[in-house]
């Protein structure tokens, strides 16, 4: 029978502490950001903090993965070729990167994950990673399962891709929005979140058919219904997004998400299990609809759908439904309600011009909620709690333990020797000998006693599972027993430290050509002479800059941001379907001081948002 695939699920992490509590709640692997270059800014960490992340995933053999995944400047190679030297001694299993110079850095073996930042949207572009040295490939959040799998045929490196948490509307690496409207670079980590913002949107004519819309802001993906399609179709790294999220909202998604893998793996037999180790215990019962969302999507995994996939009345998180309100009277709100609300508990509600109004319960008697302050609500007002008090109470708490189970057998060598033997059930298992000195017959029967004597791991990652007890009627001193049990839980932390292997970086093929031709422009993002090299060394002859070191003096007419997300179908007017007749064109977006124009490749599905010039204001 062929070895199972083994299946990662990988969680989010701001920091060490929600790291280790990702761990602990079921991840398999974690991804963090280092002290810089993480392409999140707010979040970044030691590599000290790191190590010590390192030295608690190894317990359960889980992995920690650290982002390097932001261009690079000249004037930084060293200061990153210093700090990749660094993580690699505190242990860190692999970097997930987007700038090439990494390929050309004097580092250690350190394995290298191509992050989704790489736009990696074709099979041959997979292929080109793969052979220059990528050890896995994130996958852009558009493809479809269909795209997915002919990634899979293409490569044989695990293909990592997003299942859950918030979405950018443009393809990762090839939105330059922030860097060219604001002057921060969302490839430097910096994002000003320009495609969250409230847009008037104008046809053709001029006229405003769209007020104060976050028409290029997308709900969350959500794909846990989906995961045994995704695995199917070649996915062996399944990503949470959310390294700015907070402990709770960890804890939760990976808990849900640990869960309905470990059912799936349960009736897969034995195609599939766990990357990690260990039995995870939830003191509560994880839903997604409890945590951060702005209502949920499946995005393009059935390629191009009627699924609506923006939250065009609220970037904010909507939380989930609870009811409807019947009445309002005296400040009072009669609802009726779908489950159970608590004091304090946080409601949304949509007013009858789409905005998204938040209020705070103070009092909850049954069907009637009394808010904090003064709400304008209307009878048929559907409402959302996007914040629950109890739930919330748990998750700040202690809520989830990580036991590894072992089997001990005990037993006596002649004249006055104690034997304990034991194993993880993971192919990690140790012996112990001691002499217990004088080893009299019994006056009682004596299991039970040594049971529990041996089961005493509190304080530890382990739990008993099993005793073979072959000891007989000897009488073996408590001391003796407690000796043995902590002399073979050290010496199993040993060894499974010991038997923990890193994978280390593939080799480059240094023949392959890049397969997108000799040319490459700013979309490639290539902002430092290493990255150049790599390219040339691939067969590309012309290289434009990055914008981020070279951004043109006239921006009119540049593109800004390329998504397979179209307003056009959205607004249900895709030109393909004569929306032109019911949305003429061509369509721009204004907000403040900032004018998009829209251009729709209909051939390709896809949408480009332009910057407009600067007498925009013309309309």
């Amino acid at each position: 029978m062929p070895q199972p695939v083994k299946i990662e699920l990988l969680a989010p992490a701001r920091d060490a502490a929600v790291a280790i509590e990702a761990i602990r709640h079921g991840a398999d692997a974690v991804y963090i950001g280092a002290e810089s270059f993480g392409a999140r800014a707010a979040a970044g960490n030691s590599v000290d903090d790191i190590a010590r992340v390192v030295d608690y995933a190894r317990r359960f053999d889980a992995r920690v993965y650290v982002t390097v995944n932001t261009i690079i400047y000249e004037r930084e190679l060293r200061e990153v070729e210093h700090l990749v030297g660094r993580l690699y001694r505190a242990g860190v299993d692999a970097l997930i990167v987007q700038d090439m110079a990494l390929l050309r850095m004097d580092i250690p073996p350190i394995a290298l994950h191509a992050s989704t930042q790489c736009d990696t949207r074709t099979p041959a572009r997979a292929r080109f990673l793969q052979d220059v040295g990528f050890s896995q490939i994130v996958l852009p959040r558009e493809l479809s399962l269909r795209e997915i799998e002919a990634m899979r045929e293409a490569v044989d490196v695990p293909l990592e891709a997003f299942v859950h948490g918030a979405l950018c509307v443009s393809y990762s690496g090839d939105c330059h929005a922030s860097a060219v409207l604001r002057g921060r670079s969302a490839n430097r980590g910096e994002c000003a979140q320009i495609c969250r913002l409230p847009y008037n949107l104008y046809d053709g004519a001029g006229n405003c058919v769209e007020h104060g819309r976050h028409l290029l802001s997308l709900r969350d993906m959500n794909r846990s219904a989906r995961l045994e399609e995704m695995l199917e179709a070649g996915v062996s790294s399944f990503k949470i997004e959310g390294r700015l999220k907070d402990v709770g909202y960890v804890k939760n998604v990976v808990a849900y998400y640990r869960r309905e893998l470990d059912r799936i793996f349960a009736r897969s037999d034995g195609r599939y299990c766990r990357l990690s180790s260990g039995e995870v215990r939830l003191g509560f019962e994880p839903a997604l609809a409890k945590s951060f969302n702005r209502g949920f999507t499946g995005y393009f995994l059935d390629g191009r759908s009627s699924e609506k996939i923006a939250s065009i009345y609220t970037p904010k998180s909507q939380g989930e439904r609870v009811g409807v309100v019947s009445s309002v009277r005296g400040g009072v709100i009669e609802a009726r309600l779908d489950a159970p609300l608590a004091n304090g508990d946080g409601l949304a509600c949509f007013t009858p011009d789409k905005t998204l109004q938040g209020f705070r319960l103070n009092r909850v008697d049954g069907r009637r909620l009394y808010p904090a302050g003064r709400v304008d609500l209307r009878p048929g007002t559907v409402l959302y709690r996007n914040s629950d008090k109890v739930f919330d109470d748990l998750l700040a708490k202690p809520s989830a333990t990580r036991i590894i189970m072992v089997s001990m057998r005990l037993r006596v060598i002649e004249p006055n020797r104690v034997v304990l033997e034991v194993s993880d059930g993971g192919g990690c298992e140790v012996t112990v000998v001691r002499d217990a000195g004088q080893l009299a017959p019994a006056r009682s029967e004596q299991y039970e006693a040594r049971r529990r004597v041996l089961s005493k791991l509190g304080g530890t990652d382990y739990e008993l599972a099993e005793l073979v007890d072959e000891a007989g009627d000897r009488f073996i001193a408590v001391g003796v027993l407690a000796a043995v049990r902590r002399e073979a839980v050290a010496l199993l932390d040993t060894a499974r430290a010991v038997r923990y292997r890193r994978e280390l970086r593939r080799p480059e093929r240094r023949d392959v050509l890049f397969p997108d031709g000799p040319q490459l422009s700013y979309h490639e993002n290539v902002a430092n002479s290493l990255a150049r090299r790599f390219y040339e060394e691939h067969g590309v002859t012309s290289i434009e800059p990055a914008l981020e070191t070279a951004v043109p003096r006239r921006v009119s007419g540049l593109t800004v941001m390329t998504t397979r997300y179209c307003l056009r179908r959205e607004l249900g007017a895709c030109l393909r379907e004569g929306g032109d007749s019911r949305l003429a064109g061509p369509l721009r977006l204004e907000s403040g001081d900032i004018a998009l124009g829209l251009e729709f490749d209909c051939r390709n599905c896809r949408m480009h948002v332009k910057v407009l010039d600067d007498n925009r204001k013309k309309y």
